[in-house]
């Protein structure tokens, strides 16, 4: 499917580049998860992610331990409680069980936000200096390396390091400090646009 999709990507920019004869055409191609987790910014960002991760683990985990606690307590008392005070103990085991299971996907859903907001800043900007590198040395296409796209290229067309390298330079500090990476790599692009 995706070699099929590949090649009428290919079929369409030869089709709408009248320009440039196929002997012209350049195809490039750029690992966009390689660059995040190389670039400083994305080093910081992915520092800043996984202590809030290590946060939020913390946390489920005190509410899981007094979870156990409750269940252990209901467990032992039982046979000594009266009905009423053993259904109305179980009612509590079951809220607090709903209640640890909401906060779980409560700081599931935080945790994936919290990361799509930080590298996307950072996609923003690599996109940016990808269009720089294809259009300075006369890509026709770059596409992006995932595991199931792209079977084979040369090592030629990997523009993945020029954009490191880039990147870093144009976004020099970005990741350091104690922001997000992508707040302070927009400070930085700003200044560039004028």
């Amino acid at each position: 499917m995706r070699i099929l999709t590949f090649l009428a990507t290919l079929a369409i920019a030869v089709a709408l580049a009248p320009t440039a004869s196929a002997a012209e055409l350049k195809i490039g191609y750029v690992d966009l998860q390689q660059a995040l987790n190389e670039v400083d910014e994305g080093k910081a960002a992915k520092a800043q992610l996984k202590k809030d991760f290590d946060d939020k683990q913390k946390r489920l985990d005190r509410e899981q331990s007094e979870l156990k606690r409750m269940k252990e307590d209901l467990d032992k008392q039982a046979v000594v409680m009266a009905d009423d005070a053993r259904r109305e103990k179980q009612g509590e085991l079951d809220r607090k069980f709903m209640e640890v299971q909401g906060l779980f996907v409560q700081l599931q859903k935080e945790l994936s936000e919290r990361e799509r907001e930080v590298t996307r800043g950072i996609f923003e900007k690599m996109t940016q200096i990808i269009r720089e590198i294809a259009e300075a040395d006369g890509f026709t296409l770059v596409f992006e390396r995932t595991d199931a796209g792209l079977v084979y290229a040369p090592k030629s067309l990997d523009l993945t390091s020029d954009l490191i390298r880039k990147y870093n330079a144009r976004y020099k500090g970005a990741g350091a400090g104690t922001g997000t990476g992508a707040d302070a790599g927009k400070k930085k692009a700003e200044p560039a646009k004028k």
